[in-house]
């Protein structure tokens, strides 16, 4: 069984020159056993998988241990926004897990953040990434919920706001890497859903990027689920967004 005090891995960065550390492949599944049977499929391409709340409402934590015991980092994208107490209890929770990264949402607001950072000092605990704009928003989705500003614009307020109240990370578009990588402190993890390499459909994504330009920019860690997951081949699929990742490396 994976001892959650030494759970936590070196973190991704742009000082990490193996492909393999800069790519979360996003296991958006229904079942623990669809889950690692893709595992499987991937044929040791990906140290980093993304468990969401899909999968682990469930599979549980008991996925993200099994995962860990198996040699992988596991990013916990759980988003978590609710009264401080809770989610800082709720972090308290992941820590048992072994998870190395944890999300929650900045727009919970500096006291809620704050309660999560002091939760994640304990030893083992995962480092806490702030979502700031979801990339399926753009303009016209945050006007409609009554936020006037542009998407940029609304992820690096969130994201100083993250930075100050003691938080490791963000989650950003590919568009925001580099004015976050510009406006940020320069240890900042910076992780980039919404990375379609070329040819690749969309899907529900509105802000998008190929891997190696959001490489180049400056993210720390590459998030890609449906272009590897649903390929006829995904372990192909997975080195060939290696090859693109190490060309901007």
């Amino acid at each position: 069984m994976t001892d959650p005090s030494a759970a936590v891995a070196d973190p991704p960065s742009p000082a990490n020159l193996d492909p393999r550390d800069r790519l979360a492949i996003a296991l958006d599944l229904p079942s623990a056993e669809s889950a690692l049977a893709m595992v499987d499929r991937l044929d040791g391409q990906c140290r980093w998988f993304k468990v969401g709340m899909e999968l682990y409402y469930t599979a549980g934590a008991s996925l993200v241990r099994t995962l860990r015991d198996r040699g992988f980092e596991v990013f916990l994208d759980l988003k978590l926004h609710d009264i401080p107490n809770t989610v800082a209890g709720a972090v308290r929770s992941v820590t048992t897990t072994g998870a190395s990264l944890l999300t929650l949402h900045a727009s919970g607001g500096e006291r809620m953040m704050q309660a999560a950072a002091e939760a994640a000092a304990a030893p083992g605990a995962p480092r806490l990434l702030a979502v700031t704009v979801l990339t399926s928003m753009d303009a016209a989705a945050l006007n409609h919920i009554g936020i006037t500003s542009s998407p940029s614009e609304q992820a690096i307020r969130l994201a100083r706001l993250a930075q100050r109240s003691g938080l490791n990370g963000m989650v950003c578009s590919p568009q925001e890497i580099a004015l976050f990588r510009a406006e940020l402190a320069p240890e900042t993890l910076l992780v980039a859903p919404g990375i379609r390499p070329a040819g690749a459909e969309a899907g529900d994504q509105r802000r998008i990027a190929a891997p190696g330009a959001a490489i180049r920019d400056g993210a720390s860690l590459l998030v890609v689920g449906r272009p590897i997951t649903q390929a006829a081949d995904p372990a192909a699929a997975a080195a060939a967004i290696l090859t693109e990742i190490a060309s901007a490396l």
